[in-house]
């Protein structure tokens, strides 16, 4: 029988990372998690950082425009 064993390693951050970390936790997801997700999905901050004249509410606003098309693609494919 083999059994996983979860190490854990403790880092230092600095308060505005910290808040930063934070804010990008969904629900109740951990920071591991969080950081997992973060890492292995892709940089979105860095793509976002390509476009600082991008404000927050334009691209909340963009968001919200292309759920909209994929949920009608979708509802359209019967899904």
């Amino acid at each position: 029988m083999c059994a996983h064993i979860r190490m854990t390693k403790t880092i230092s951050l600095s308060d505005e990372a910290y808040d930063l970390l934070k804010k990008m936790k969904m629900g109740k997801e951990s920071f591991s998690d969080t950081i997992k997700r973060l890492a292995v999905k892709g940089k979105l901050s860095e793509v976002l950082d390509l476009y600082p004249e991008i404000t927050d509410k334009e691209y909340e606003k963009s968001v919200k425009e292309l759920r909209k098309k994929i949920d009608a693609k979708l509802k359209d494919m019967g899904l």
